[in-house]
C-alpha cells in the first residue's frame, strides 16, 4: 500500500503532519494520564508512597478523638502524623502478605461485624429523650453512697500470690494481726509480697462492697482474691466526701442516657432474637437456660 502512494498524496501528507502529531502528542498525554493517581486540590493532605491521606481521614480521626474545636489545628498536624506512620506499616505490612494472614483476616472479619451491628443498632434505635431534672434528683436521693453521703477510703495493701495463703498464713491474718504484722510474718518466712496505698471513694466501690468495708473497724484485714493474686488489705481511714446534686447532675444525666440506650439495644436484641431460627451444635456452648439479651 506504501509504495502506492503517489508524489501528490506524499506532499498532503508532509502538510497535514505537524497537526497530526499534535493530535498524536494529545492522545499520548491523555492515555499516560489514565495511569496516574490524580488528585483534587484542598482534599489531599499528604502522599504516602503514592498513596494519598485526605481530609476525610483527618476529619474522621479528629471525631473519634473529641477534640475540641479550639484544639483541632494542633491536634490535626499530630493526627496527620499518625495517619502517614499507619499508611507506612500498612504498605509494609501488605508487602509481606500479612493482609492475608488467616489472623489478619478473622479480625479484619470481627472488626467489620461490630461496626456493622453498631451501624445496625444507630440507626433503628430511637433517640433517648435527656433525663428530667426530677429523674436526675430521685436517682441522686436513692444513691446516698455516692453523692451526699460519698466517703473516701484510705486503703492500704499487700499483694501476695493466690498459691502463698497458706494455712499458716491464713492463721496469722485470723489472729487479727496489724498489716504490719503479717508483713513482718512474711518477711521472716520469705514470702513474696509487694505493697500498695490507693485511696477509693464509695462511687468507685459496688455498694455492697462499700457496704461491708465501711461497717469493719479501722484496722482490720480482708482479702480480696482476684484469680492467681490476692489482695491483703485494711482500711486506714475514712473521710466524708460528700458531692452536691449541681456537681453530680452532669454525671447522673450521662448515666441515665447511657443506661436508657442500653435498655433499648437490649429490647432490639430480644426483638430479632425472638424472629430468628438459632440453633445450638455444641454442648458445652450451648444455649444457658435463660440466654441474656
Amino acid at each position: 500500500m506504501l509504495k502506492q502512494f503517489t508524489r501528490a498524496n506524499h506532499t498532503a501528507s508532509r502538510a497535514h503532519a505537524p497537526r497530526a502529531m499534535a493530535g498524536m502528542l494529545l492522545v499520548l498525554l491523555a492515555v499516560a494520564g489514565c495511569g496516574q493517581k490524580t488528585h483534587k486540590a484542598g482534599q489531599s493532605l499528604a502522599s504516602v508512597n503514592g498513596e494519598e491521606i485526605t481530609v476525610l481521614q483527618l476529619n474522621e480521626e479528629l471525631q473519634r478523638a473529641n477534640v475540641p474545636a479550639a484544639q483541632q489545628e494542633a491536634a490535626g498536624k499530630q493526627l496527620l502524623e499518625s495517619l502517614i506512620d499507619r499508611q507506612l506499616l500498612q504498605n509494609e505490612a501488605v508487602k509481606e502478605k500479612l493482609d492475608r494472614d488467616p489472623k489478619v483476616l478473622q479480625a479484619v472479619e470481627r472488626a467489620k461485624a461490630l461496626i456493622v451491628a453498631q451501624a445496625y443498632l444507630q440507626k433503628h434505635l430511637p433517640p433517648q429523650a435527656k433525663p428530667t431534672p426530677a429523674e436526675v434528683a430521685d436517682y441522686y436521693a436513692k444513691h446516698p453512697g455516692f453523692f451526699s453521703a460519698r466517703k473516701v477510703l484510705e486503703l492500704r495493701q499487700l499483694l501476695v500470690a493466690s498459691k502463698d495463703l497458706t494455712p499458716e498464713l491464713k492463721a496469722v491474718l485470723d489472729a487479727n494481726k496489724s498489716l504490719e504484722d503479717v508483713a513482718a510474718w512474711m518477711d521472716s518466712n520469705k514470702v513474696q509480697y509487694a505493697r500498695n496505698q490507693l485511696v477509693r471513694s464509695t462511687t468507685d466501690l459496688p455498694p455492697e462492697m462499700s457496704a461491708k468495708v465501711l461497717a469493719m473497724p479501722k484496722g482490720q484485714l480482708f482479702i480480696v482474691r482476684e484469680g492467681e493474686r490476692s489482695v491483703i488489705m485494711t482500711v486506714a481511714d475514712v473521710k466524708d466526701a460528700p458531692v452536691s446534686e449541681q456537681v453530680a447532675a452532669p454525671q447522673i444525666e450521662q448515666f441515665l442516657s447511657n443506661q436508657r440506650a442500653k435498655d433499648a439495644a437490649a429490647a432490639e436484641m430480644a426483638r430479632l432474637r425472638s424472629g430468628a431460627k438459632i440453633e445450638y451444635f455444641n454442648k458445652t456452648t450451648g444455649a444457658p437456660e435463660a440466654a441474656p439479651a
